[in-house]
């Protein structure tokens, strides 16, 4: 018996089939490729944790090259001597901390609750770098990043990333000439924990001056740059009474 394709009921039971089909196998896929999907993420942490330290492929001064996948791993336990865990007053040492979702935490101290935050203790030529994760919101999406800090809450480097930036505008944040402006920066003024202001009138485009607390803005991206801006001081202020005990050593 043939089967009336034209029908109404054919074409609804044909397409339910099919949502059928395709969904069993982005569900297979999603289940088969998770092991592997959450190691990449783990590798893109480390890689832009050790950014932001410093340690990074570079070959010139514009590129944004990072430790390779296949080497990632052995650098990060290598760079990264102590991982955090800041809960209020406590603090404990957790080796998985850089997992820790700061998007969720940065929404529990927004609803005054207590979070969780990561903080990376590494070292590098002789020196001591405090690691400290951000999250944001630029003009369309979220951006995030990673600050390093020396004992005396110098930037010693970042690194920034962002969902949906608009390319060439506000997704230059991820571009080496503005994240190396950072670098030689202060979050403090006298004693108080400022961050640091993307400055549209900064009138320093060469970024000589360091004692500001400011970095030249993007042209044409001042939504986004607000957005580094904000996300710079409200990160800072979730871990300045951490800070100062490391300032005051």
């Amino acid at each position: 018996m043939s089967i009336n394709t034209d029908k109404n009921s054919y074409t609804v039971v044909f397409a339910a089939v099919m949502v059928v089909i395709v969904g069993s196998l982005l569900a297979f896929m999603s289940s088969s490729l998770k092991d592997r999907i959450a190691e990449n993420e783990r590798f893109e942490k480390q890689q832009n944790i050790l950014y932001a330290m410093g340690v990074n492929e570079n070959v010139d001064e514009g590129s944004v090259n990072f430790v390779s996948t296949d080497k990632v791993e052995g650098e990060f336990k290598t760079y990264i001597k102590k991982q955090l865990v800041i809960e209020g007053d406590q603090v404990s040492e957790d080796d998985h901390a850089y997992l820790i979702d700061m998007k969720k935490q940065m929404a529990i101290a927004k609803k005054g609750e207590t979070p969780k935050l990561p903080l990376l203790v590494g070292e590098k030529d002789g020196e001591t770098f405090y690691i400290i994760p951000m999250y944001g919101k630029g003009l369309w999406d979220a951006i995030w990043g990673f600050i390093a800090l020396d004992k005396t809450m110098t930037v010693r480097g970042v690194y920034f990333d962002h969902k949906g930036e608009t390319p060439g505008l506000g997704a230059n944040i991820k571009q080496r000439y503005f994240m190396d402006d950072f670098t030689g920066e202060s979050i403090l003024k006298g004693d108080e924990y400022v961050g640091i202001t993307v400055a549209k009138g900064n009138n320093d485009p060469l970024n000589n001056e360091k004692d500001d607390n400011e970095v030249d803005a993007l042209a044409g991206a001042t939504i986004t740059g607000n957005g580094v801006s904000a996300m710079i001081k409200e990160s800072i202020n979730l871990y300045k009474d951490y800070l100062k005990t490391v300032s005051a050593k």
